[in-house]
């Protein structure tokens, strides 16, 4: 290896790089000292190894060197199927290709075929040569970059893709129920979080709701949720409900979590065929709030907003009757709370990002009741649907000062009395 000292060099005239390590391919000696002399001239730091052939020249070739300047003159480098060797060999460091006056239309194709620059022996001097050298390392940064930047784009949209087509579709068939959902995951530029949900109706007109919330916020986390829900939706088309369901999906957690610390809770209700009742079960998770319309309210046709509400009545289900989160205590039981829901109504499950944002300056949580209040204020004003749910949301990132920071998914399911 050859390396030219940096005492025995002139100066580097200011602007110049940091030291740049070079290798040269060639086996002519006089040609090398040549090369050697121009370099020192330039000023430029240089560290230069010497390989008189590919064979030397993959055994130097490290991860340090940044430029390879190469002669195709060189004995058993064939010229442009030499170069493709010394491309391939090469893969991040730039190329610059020697030729001579002869050889010049060799030194374009030399640039087609990949290299980053050429040069013709007889026309180079220093200050040419160091140009040269700094330009190709600057192209090949510079086309590194734009690589991966492509790279990263194609990723994130094929990201993207799958992790929308892994958020739910809907499974009801029934035109007097209306289902609105907000998700926005916590972590910055994902599109899936920990939080999932889900809704099926299914045979003899039962329609079965559940959200859930795996703890932490990670692309782990994620892909839990997404497991928990896929199961949660298999169990319910093939008849299972209730204690039996959360007993199975808490096996699953258990074989599916990375961890022993990782557990989730979970709200599952299902609405009775008439529409007017419906069971819940709680796994370490808040209470849904129910929208109860009054006897004598006309109902708004499922409008987005309208006039003002006062006929509704809205109330956080009861939470006495409860279990443990998913994953926390083995062979756990989660009782059952019947519900009267009457004959027009919302539903609306949520998970606690909703609910756990801070209230002004100080160390207050809005908490459930906290929501209630806002929701009350939300239908008096006429608000229902989407509309409902983004306002709710705006409401308390206002009251948080902040974008709120933990996973939220919201479902709204609603009931409107025929006729």
């Amino acid at each position: 290896m050859s390396t030219i000292s940096q005492h025995t060099r002139p100066a580097a005239p200011p602007g110049t790089e940091d030291r740049i390590d070079l290798l040269l391919i060639d086996d002519d000696p006089g040609n090398v000292r040549v090369v050697e002399k121009m370099l020192v001239e330039a000023g430029l730091d240089i560290s230069m190894a010497v390989a008189d052939s590919l064979d030397a020249a993959r055994r130097r070739l490290t991860r340090r060197i940044q430029c390879v300047l190469v002669d195709l003159s060189t004995p058993g480098i064939d010229h442009l199927e030499g170069l493709r060797q010394v491309l391939g060999m090469s893969e991040h460091a730039a190329v610059v290709v020697l030729t001579g006056l002869a050889d010049v239309h060799l030194g374009i194709r030399a640039v087609a075929a990949g290299a980053e620059d050429y040069l013709v022996k007889q026309e180079v001097d220093g200050p040419l040569l160091a140009r040269a050298i700094r330009y190709a390392i600057e192209r090949k940064r510079a086309e590194e970059s734009e690589r991966r930047l492509v790279e990263a784009r194609i990723v994130g949209r094929e990201n993207a893709r799958l992790e929308r087509g892994l958020l739910p579709v809907p499974l009801i068939d029934d035109p007097s129920m209306r289902h609105d959902t907000r998700y926005r995951p916590g972590r910055r530029r994902a599109l899936l979080g920990g939080d999932f949900y889900d809704t099926v109706q299914t045979e003899g007109g039962a329609v079965h709701l559940m959200i859930g919330d795996v703890c932490g916020h990670g692309p782990d986390e994620a892909a839990l949720g997404v497991q928990l829900r896929m199961a949660w939706r298999t169990l319910v088309l093939a008849g299972h409900t209730g204690q039996q369901l959360l007993g199975i999906l808490d096996t699953v957690l258990g074989h599916e979590r990375r961890s022993e610390e990782l557990f989730t809770t979970l709200c599952m209700v299902t609405v009775a065929p008439s529409r007017r009742t419906a069971r819940m079960h709680l796994a370490g998770h808040p209470p849904p709030l129910l929208f109860r319309h009054g006897s004598g309210e006309a109902d708004s046709g499922g409008a987005d907003s309208g006039g003002a509400d006062s006929g509704v009545e809205v109330a956080a289900l009861p939470d006495y009757a409860h279990g443990p989160a998913l994953g926390l205590a083995p062979s756990a039981e989660w009782p059952t709370t019947e519900i009267d829901l009457g004959e027009s109504w919302e539903l609306m499950l949520y998970t606690d990002g909703l609910i756990e944002g801070r209230v002004g300056t100080g160390p207050a949580r809005l908490g459930t009741e906290g929501l209630v209040d806002l929701a009350r204020s939300a239908r008096r004003r006429g608000f229902t649907g989407r509309a409902l749910i983004d306002e709710l949301v705006n409401e308390v990132e206002a009251l948080n000062g902040d974008a709120l920071t933990d996973d939220l998914a919201v479902l709204l399911l609603s009931h409107t009395r025929s006729g």
